[in-house]
């Protein structure tokens, strides 16, 4: 699962999760700009493509640096 999130003053205020596949806001900023985020589809591929570019393509190399170490 990929998940960014955006914080301010130590509170999370926007999160973009892929298993949600959009953005949620928190705060009353933050569903302000999750509103705005989710109506552009184009943002939306982008950061559902995030998953796939970061995520799967490090798996095997942390899964292996972890295995090797004991």
């Amino acid at each position: 699962e990929y998940i960014r999130s955006w914080y301010f003053n130590k509170l999370e205020f926007t999160r973009f999760s892929s298993s949600v596949g959009k953005f949620v806001g928190f705060t009353e900023l933050g569903v302000k700009n999750a509103a705005n985020w989710n109506k552009d589809a184009s943002k939306l591929s982008v950061w559902r493509a995030q998953k796939e570019t970061y995520c799967q393509h490090n798996i095997q190399n942390w899964y292996t640096n972890m295995l090797t170490k004991s």
